[in-house]
């Protein structure tokens, strides 16, 4: 993962926990993490759908993910009391099914937000 997009989400979740503080809803973090990403003036896209094609039926939109940063890392925004391996499995299914080789899964829960990185391991090459 770049290290400079990286230091910028961190340092853009960390913006928005000290302003909005902990607890609020996804959609808020969700629109302030937008807004400290687009002014450092990479390409940042909201709301993005990632269809599911099981056998001969695309089934659009199941997955909705908040935040994809410049077309290859997508940031997952939760709050919730901890952080589980059904949080990571899940971040990295919309990572396989959508083509992005970074996730970052961020947890507003509490003062000290968590975040946790992943790799899909079958696309870093790219």
């Amino acid at each position: 993962m770049s290290a400079r997009l990286a230091k910028l989400i961190v340092g853009s979740a960390c913006i928005v926990q000290d302003v909005l503080g902990p607890g609020l809803a996804i959609s808020a973090y969700r629109e302030c993490l937008y807004y400290e990403l687009k002014k450092s003036n990479f390409k940042v896209t909201k709301n993005v759908a990632v269809p599911i094609v099981y056998k001969e039926i695309k089934i659009e939109e199941s997955h909705i993910i908040d935040l994809v940063l410049e077309d290859k890392m997508i940031i997952d925004i939760r709050v919730v009391e901890s952080l589980s391996d059904f949080h990571s499995d899940q971040i990295l299914n919309y990572m396989k099914l959508g083509g992005y080789p970074y996730g970052i899964l961020i947890n507003f829960h509490s003062t000290d937000i968590m975040i946790k990185r992943l790799e899909n391991t079958s696309l870093l090459d790219l």
